[in-house]
């Protein structure tokens, strides 16, 4: 009889991995972005275009991966802001081209960081353990 099957270093244990706070994704997702910035314009593709939006997308997804639920629209506006200075207007300047389309862009990082922080919000089986009561809880006297 197998009681637990799940165990350590087996393929149906997933341990609960500690996501990181709100304001240390937003940093991370910042400095990461800023970095981004600099291989995209190594590359030659500072301009707007769907290279620059998928790659900011795979890094608010990144960043959302290891963050909180909560954390997904301080990414996504991390991501925007990067995005929008570094690629979409150059030299750190932001644009603005309308609530529609910012907005969606907004949305579609934001969208990205969340899809990819949900899995570690889902609640863990707990493992349930009956526990035998110590001492004199049966009734009997042994003597």
């Amino acid at each position: 009889m197998r009681m637990y099957s799940a165990r350590p270093g087996g393929r149906r244990y997933h341990p609960v991995l500690d996501r990181l706070p709100v304001a240390v994704s937003g940093t991370a997702a910042l400095v990461a972005g800023g970095a981004l910035a600099f291989g995209l314009g190594w590359l030659g593709e500072l301009h707007a275009g769907w290279f620059p939006y998928i790659a900011y997308t795979g890094l608010a997804g990144l960043a959302g991966a290891f963050s909180r639920p909560l954390a997904a629209p301080v990414v996504g506006i991390a991501a925007w802001l990067c995005c929008n200075a570094f690629a979409e207007h150059r030299h750190a300047e932001l644009g603005w081209s309308g609530p529609g389309l910012e907005g969606g862009h907004y949305a579609l990082f934001t969208a990205a960081a969340l899809v990819l922080s949900l899995p570690a919000a889902l609640p863990r089986r707990a493992i349930r353990v009956d526990r035998l009561p110590v001492g004199g809880g049966s009734g009997h006297c042994l003597g």
